[in-house]
């Protein structure tokens, strides 16, 4: 059985956003509903009412937090406040899994992903971008709101919902896929959507110690989670992926560089093998956000890269060929081998060190409304 790590688990901070009447209240009311044992922790960036356990939970939140009886926690909250309610929801006496921002129908997304890439607090992690549109009125919604364009692009992971009511979802689908930037596109109705798109969802029942590698994968076993909201977990696509041999660092980063438009998640552990014999690689990445986390490996367990993969219309066999190319059986290291891992891992103050013409990482800056376009690279750091 896995040891517990060390190191304090991040929670990934997921901002929703969407137009008005998109459905991102609808979506996040079915995560809260459908968590999976996780506690969500909701941060409303207007005011609106999300119907709980036939529970309205009105705009009179005001500045405060909220515990609900379901487990789940809900502000109001100003931006200029993002901060403040990370630090709050992140406070580990409150066992939150994940922070989920839905921001107001009007509001500008990257300013909060910006904010939350931005946060120094040590732990949340960002989760991913998540815009939904209502393929019913999708043309309406462009001719009105042309900047839905630019959204699209800097989106993770683009909800297009409500295709049930739309008589060309097909083209709908198709043209948010022409928009977006590598991005997986999963349709939807009533927004539902499988949680595990976005985090980790822990089983129902308490467990002792830490979930197995295979417990997390739960979902893809026959007949497990037949009442998951009537198999959601068909609208994606998941790899897992384990070697006793380490991984080249060189041949990794080159995967990663090229992964393919729909790889939405890549979540696991990598071991390096002569690059760095004291610590494994926890990989975090969500759309083209990535992070590396060394950490020592736990006393008396087995050094394995175990890595798991989850998009939507994925070739998953393909991305399995990949990475099997990516073992090494090298005895020795050589001296700039981790440079490449290395730019996305933090140093001890905090910084991200990484490549100024890279923006892999997602510069926080890179999301700044400051007139130009989607595909404006990441501000110079020098």
């Amino acid at each position: 059985m896995r040891q517990p790590s060390s190191k304090p688990q991040q929670i990934p901070v997921v901002v929703l956003a969407g137009f008005l009447g998109s459905g991102k209240t609808t979506l996040l009311n079915h995560l809260l509903h459908h968590s999976g044992g996780s506690r969500i922790g909701a941060i409303v960036n207007d005011f609106g009412a999300i119907e709980i356990d036939a529970m309205a939970v009105a705009g009179a939140l005001g500045d405060s937090t909220v515990s609900l009886g379901n487990g789940c926690l809900c502000c109001a909250v100003d931006a200029s406040e993002l901060d403040q309610y990370l630090e709050r929801l992140a406070e580990p006496s409150l066992g939150i899994d994940v922070i989920v921002i839905e921001a107001s129908g009007l509001a500008e997304p990257q300013e909060l992903v910006r904010m939350v890439l931005a946060s120094e607090h040590p732990g949340v992690v960002y989760g991913g971008l998540v815009e939904v549109v209502d393929a019913a009125e999708f043309d309406a919604t462009r001719s009105r709101h042309p900047e839905i364009d630019r959204h699209l692009a800097l989106a993770d992971l683009a909800v297009v919902n409500k295709v049930d009511r739309a008589a060309d979802g097909e083209r709908v689908l198709g043209l948010v896929r022409s928009l977006v930037d590598r991005a997986a596109v999963v349709p939807a109705s009533y927004g539902r959507i499988d949680p595990e798109f976005l985090f980790d969802c822990r089983p129902s029942e308490e467990r002792i110690g830490q979930l197995s590698f295979d417990d997390l994968h739960e979902h893809g076993e026959p007949g497990a989670r037949d009442d998951h909201a009537g198999h959601l977990h068909d609208a994606y696509d998941s790899l897992s992926f384990v070697s006793p041999q380490p991984l080249d660092p060189r041949r990794l980063m080159e995967f990663l560089d090229s992964r393919p438009q729909g790889l939405y998640r890549i979540k696991g552990y990598v071991d390096f093998g002569p690059y760095d014999v004291r610590n494994r690689y926890a990989v975090h990445a969500v759309g083209r956000f990535l992070r590396f986390y060394p950490e020592p490996w736990p006393a008396g367990e087995e050094r394995l890269t175990q890595l798991v993969l989850i998009g939507s219309g994925i070739d998953a066999p393909a991305l399995g060929k990949q990475l099997d190319a990516c073992r090494s059986d090298a005895l020795h290291a050589d001296e700039h081998g981790m440079w490449g891992v290395l730019r996305y891992v933090r140093d001890p103050d905090g910084d991200l060190v990484r490549d100024p013409d890279g923006d892999f990482g997602q510069d926080p800056d890179r999301f700044v409304d400051d007139g130009g376009t989607a595909d404006d690279g990441p501000a110079d750091p020098a």
